[in-house]
């Protein structure tokens, strides 16, 4: 605390009055750095309250993409099962296509074999029948 002179009066107005002055100036100084102080406290608020909600969003938006990634995936393994399922299919179709073509071609080959020995007997027979008209040519001849 700050001591002031005596006069006749009292205190020494000067001093109590240049006292008085600088309390109020000290007390002005103090209110502008509380209103300072308390507008950077709302910016700060302000700002607070801004990145929560961007945080927020944020949050919504990366559960919105693990969501998007694993309905993603799921279709995914639904068309590669039905990719799967749909080449399955197309083989067991081909082989057995294959299978009865093959089968076709066997019976084809079996009646052609058998058509080849008949056509072979027939030809041994027509070509023993006509060595037995040349021996009757040589033996005619020979009479």
């Amino acid at each position: 605390m700050e001591k002031f002179s005596y006069e006749t009066n009292g205190y020494n107005r000067t001093e109590v009055n240049q006292f008085i002055n600088d309390v109020i100036a000290q007390t002005e100084e103090i209110i502008e750095k509380f209103k300072v102080q308390s507008n950077e406290l709302e910016q700060l608020k302000k700002e607070l309250e801004h990145y929560r909600k961007l945080e927020d969003t944020l949050k919504h938006a990366v559960i919105t993409a693990e969501e998007n990634g694993k309905n993603t995936r799921r279709l995914a393994e639904e068309e590669a099962s039905m990719i799967i399922n749909d080449a399955k299919n197309n083989a067991n179709r081909i082989v057995n296509e294959a299978l009865l073509k093959a089968e076709k071609i066997q019976v084809n080959r079996e009646i052609l074999e058998k058509n080849i020995n008949i056509f072979k007997r027939k030809l041994k027979l027509i070509i023993e029948q006509q060595m037995a008209v040349v021996d009757e040519i040589e033996v005619l001849e020979l009479e």
